[in-house]
């Protein structure tokens, strides 16, 4: 007694088809379960008898194998739980296998036979499409996010009956629908905060614009309370929406995750991502003992990742952001796998200039040492330093700009411009699959797009001696220039786009001499 039903499982950010073998013979009752299984796999065991027996289904007392194909690949898991339960079933004439021929079988079953939620699904469903496979069977919470792949039938199932009898054509189950395009439209660009909330700060606000419109890195020193937070908490308010290929990446590593909400079948906001300073470095870029999953750096992706006292954390954790700044993705390599995750996020970075926090701030006194100041400072290397494109200085809010009636631009204000900016990147980068936005330039872009006039070449050559600048920074000032002259709307770059770009490098000059 045979029977094959085919699954999918998780691998990365992707996924990959498994083939589940069902054998039953009279030997001595058994149940066992190959195919290089992980401990939720194994134990699928006792959840599969219980879920037969509670479903009213008579449990064979034969010698039962499991092959899970191909068998060189480690299987993880517990969505494997439906397709063994009904591959048994099949085996026993309870269904008929040649229903599974074009479809995908996935679910964790409790054990009285209901199914609860999986990872990954949209992973999953884009697999599936990709093999040929026409109708998918998964708990009905995760299939809102797997219909999100058109063409493919997706059922929700419920439990273990109600799966037998759809498969048996003794109930209909109408396959779920999603308008794709309505679910990005309704949901995109609502937020709750607003730049205009921010009282004064007009020369930061400047460059927050900046660096959305390119989408540059950026670090604020400053006082406490000067705002710094607040400012980089709305960011994403002033950033383009997400397009649709965007928010199906994005939504691809919250499902793997399991960050989706239970309600939510699409990512439509740029996330923001704000891990606390005692975060360790596994779990910045990702990893795990026995499956590996995205870290913070992976769950930013396509939006912002906010450091907020920058010192505080460990000096080996900032410098695994040194790689994927540049890359744009991460590779997490072990023993036996090796995964890689798109990491193309935005790096937002606020600081306190010294310990006490009032190191140049002419309203209070500092009570640090020169020598705590320059070992405060020190925790942040030069190498990241130079991946960060823009440094700006945000000093303590004054009381007239804190009682002021008036309220700054709004972030829908702010945005527009940032639009526009992006618009001109994305013709000038319309050739070029994996350049979108002027912070993804490398060098022979930058060489390209990135030509300047005598006098300002000159500029760039002065600053660069006085400040001694890497050439890394010369290369971030020349893209940073670039988007300034975007939001200008200059075909060409000129002293004053250079000029405002070097002055968002003088914190090099003012703190890490």
């Amino acid at each position: 007694m045979y029977s094959q039903v085919f699954s999918a499982s998780v691998y990365g950010i992707d996924a990959f088809i498994v083939e589940i073998e069902t054998h039953m013979d009279n030997a001595i009752p058994n149940f066992s379960v190959v195919g290089l299984p992980d401990s939720a796999v194994k134990e699928s065991r006792e959840r599969v008898t219980a879920a037969i027996k509670n479903s009213s289904f008579l449990f064979p007392s034969k010698k039962i194998t499991v092959n899970l194909a191909p068998a060189d690949v480690k299987k993880e898991g517990s969505a494997f739980d439906l397709p063994i339960a009904l591959g048994l079933l099949a085996s026993m004439g309870i269904v008929d296998k040649d229903v599974f021929k074009e479809t995908i079988v996935l679910g964790e079953l409790s054990l009285e036979g209901s199914l609860r939620p999986i990872h990954g699904s949209l992973s999953l469903a884009i697999e599936a499409k990709k093999k040929g496979f026409k109708r998918m069977l998964l708990p009905s919470i995760n299939a809102g996010e797997a219909a999100l792949v058109d063409t493919l039938e997706v059922i929700p199932i419920e439990n273990l009956r109600e799966a037998v009898e759809y498969l048996n054509n003794e109930i209909t189950i109408e396959a779920k629908k999603v308008d794709l395009v309505k679910l990005f439209e309704y949901k995109n660009n609502h937020s709750d905060v607003d730049l205009s909330d921010v009282k004064g700060q007009e020369s930061v606000k400047r460059s927050l614009e900046v660096a959305a419109a390119g989408g540059h890195n950026l670090l604020m020193i400053g006082p406490p309370g000067s705002g710094k937070t607040m400012l980089a908490k709305r960011i994403p308010t002033i950033l383009p929406p997400l397009n649709l290929d965007e928010s199906l990446e994005t939504t691809k590593i919250h499902s793997v995750a399991g960050l989706m909400e239970k309600s939510e079948a699409l990512v439509t906001m740029r996330p923001f991502r704000s891990p606390h300073h005692t975060i360790s470095d596994a779990a910045l870029v990702g990893g795990g003992m026995n499956k590996i999953r995205p870290g913070e750096i992976s769950l930013s992706n396509h939006g912002v990742l906010f450091l907020d006292e920058l010192p505080e954390f460990a000096r080996n954790v900032l410098e695994v952001l040194r790689q994927p700044l540049e890359d744009k993705k991460i590779v997490i390599s072990r023993t036996k796998m090796t995964v890689e995750y798109p990491a193309n996020f935005m790096l937002v970075c606020s600081m306190n200039p010294c310990p006490c926090g009032n190191f140049g701030n002419p309203q209070k006194e500092c009570t640090c040492s020169a020598q705590t100041v320059s070992k405060y400072i020190s925790k942040i290397s030069g190498p990241l330093l130079d991946r960060i494109d823009i440094h700006v200085e945000v000093p303590a809010v004054q009381f007239k700009d804190l009682s002021s009636k008036r309220t700054g631009e709004s972030s829908e204000k702010v945005r527009e411009r940032v639009l526009q900016a992006r618009e001109i990147q994305n013709e000038r980068y319309k050739a070029l699959d994996h350049i979108h936005k002027n912070a993804d330039m490398a060098s022979k872009e930058i060489e390209k797009y990135c030509e300047l006039d005598v006098p300002s070449e000159e500029l760039l050559k002065m600053a660069i001696n006085r400040l001694g600048l890497s050439a890394r920074a010369h290369d971030r000032i020349k893209k940073v220039a670039r988007t300034i002259a975007d939001l200008a709307g200059a075909d060409k770059i000129k002293t004053e786009h250079i000029s405002e770009a070097i002055q968002y490098r003088s914190l090099d000059r003012e703190y890490w001499k």
